[in-house]
């Protein structure tokens, strides 16, 4: 069984004559004119089914913009200052740390102190390496949740854990869960975008499934680099003979529902064929950077010598001109660099790591500092990580295992506190001892900073009310303003 709008634990009210009826009693002739007629009055998003939703409290932000570094950052290199890895370095981990818990990976090498130098930052104080220079300037502007726990150790059931706050294929991910909570603000675009730089995550596309919600919901890819999206330019000579098409196409969608009755697979084909129409005039001018100032492509690195760093400013930008355009969710996946397999550094932990982090460094730190200027930064939520961490001692001479124990993410903007940490890990960054995360709290938060209670958005499946955080996840209070 499913709904087609959020429970929002309100009396239900009455609603309007509904499309899929409307359609079926207007669905030939000079009906089916006066309907399309109809329909285009109400607006592109009632046409979408994505009607933006009241809120259950003000909101604090509007947008969500995830930075995800998949393969699994080292939170002992990057934001995790662990003086005792160069006490200890070299020392059996055993003996140094204690006991072990089971790693992916037999080869378990000694404790392997952190290649890059840590210093404070900022008015705060916050600890940094200078694996990340230009984001470490920024750190008084973000909250640093140094005690992420996940509940896997391999990339897939973790990325899909990150993302829907299950460790299986086929759940809604929280774009998806946010697009159907609040709906979108523009109605040419996706409410969820997922800006592809030219690694699609282990899992696949499933990552940004809308699972059991109603298929408008998922994620739409959109290739940062080359052409963004298949056939989005016209392929016919004239607009007259595309609008017969399209017209004939309607014809035959409208009779298929008159037919077969509610069908979300055909009634969500239909609406994402009107807004492919619609996107087909969005797309290119969203795309088109030559209206971007020269100093503000240099601030993201459009400029930047290093190839990947450029193909990240140009993720970055994007994403801060689809929030500008009310798009609700905005992922970025990472470029491909050099071969590299993500930042998933089981060997050569140094090259691989530095070599990601000059992509995304720079584009990065010129994201928030743009989302400020523009006076963006308040609406718009910021969060950046991995699906798991690394661990503190080697693998092999000079890499990491993953590390679903203990490891770090932040957020910025859209309600956060800036300046501050969270949570803390042992001496060595291996376990969270002080006020652990899990992933449902997270996405409580974030919902939470978008206006919705996290307990309230559900959706009938399979015989229950489910929502994004199961049966847990509690808002972290002490991060918001």
């Amino acid at each position: 069984m499913s709904v087609s709008s959020p429970n929002f634990g309100l009396p239900s009210i009455p609603r309007r004559l509904s499309r899929r009826r409307m359609l079926q009693q207007l669905s030939t002739g000079f009906g089916a004119m006066a309907a399309s007629s109809l329909l285009a009055e109400q607006g592109g998003m009632a046409r979408r089914g994505e009607t933006p939703h009241s809120p259950h409290r003000i909101a604090r932000c509007k947008h969500v913009i995830f930075l995800f570094m998949e393969g699994g950052v080292s939170q002992v290199d990057s934001y995790d200052y662990k003086p005792a890895l160069s006490r200890y370095n070299g020392q059996d981990p055993r003996k140094a740390i204690g006991r072990l818990e089971k790693t992916q990976f037999a080869n378990i090498g000694k404790v392997h102190q952190s290649p890059w130098t840590f210093s404070q930052y900022g008015q705060s104080g916050m600890w940094s390496s200078d694996l990340f220079p230009h984001v470490a300037g920024q750190l008084d502007h973000l909250c640093l949740l140094k005690s992420m726990t996940s509940k896997f150790p391999e990339h897939t059931s973790a990325n899909y854990y990150l993302h829907s706050g299950v460790g299986l294929q086929g759940r809604p991910s929280a774009g998806a869960w946010a697009n159907y909570g609040l709906g979108t603000d523009n109605e040419n675009l996706p409410g969820y975008i997922v800006l592809n730089g030219g690694q699609i995550p282990s899992g696949g596309l499933d990552n940004f499934s809308n699972g059991f919600l109603p298929a408008v919901y998922q994620g739409s890819l959109l290739n940062a680099v080359g052409q963004p999206i298949a056939n989005i330019e016209a392929q016919e000579n004239s607009t007259a003979l595309q609008e017969q098409k399209r017209s004939l196409l309607r014809r035959l969608n409208r009779e298929g529902l008159r037919q077969l009755g509610s069908n979300d697979a055909l009634e969500s084909a239909i609406k994402n064929f009107e807004l492919a129409a619609r996107m087909q005039v969005a797309v290119p001018e969203l795309l088109d950077l030559s209206v971007e100032t020269e100093a503000t492509k240099q601030l993201y690195g459009l400029d930047a010598p290093y190839e990947h760093t450029r193909t990240y400013a140009r993720e970055c930008l994007l994403a801060r001109r689809l929030v500008e355009r009310g798009v609700r969710f905005v992922e970025l996946t990472i470029p491909m660099v050099n071969g590299y397999s993500r930042w998933d550094a089981h060997g050569g932990l140094k090259d691989n790591h530095g070599n990601n982090a000059r992509a995304v460094d720079q584009p990065i730190a010129g994201l928030i500092q743009d989302l400020r200027q523009r006076g963006l930064w308040d609406e718009t939520l910021l969060l950046w990580g991995s699906e798991f961490g690394r661990t503190p001692f080697a693998q092999g001479s000079n890499g990491r295992d993953h590390n679903e124990y203990g490891f770090t993410m932040w957020l910025g903007g859209g309600g956060i506190q800036g300046g501050i940490s969270y949570g803390a890990t042992d001496e060595f960054g291996y376990k969270a001892l002080v006020n652990p995360l899990e992933m449902h709290d997270l996405h409580a938060t974030i919902l939470h900073c978008l206006g919705i209670d996290h307990e309230q958005l559900t959706f009938r499946f399979s015989g229950r009310d489910i929502r994004l955080t199961d049966v847990s996840g509690r808002v972290i209070k002490e991060i918001l303003t």
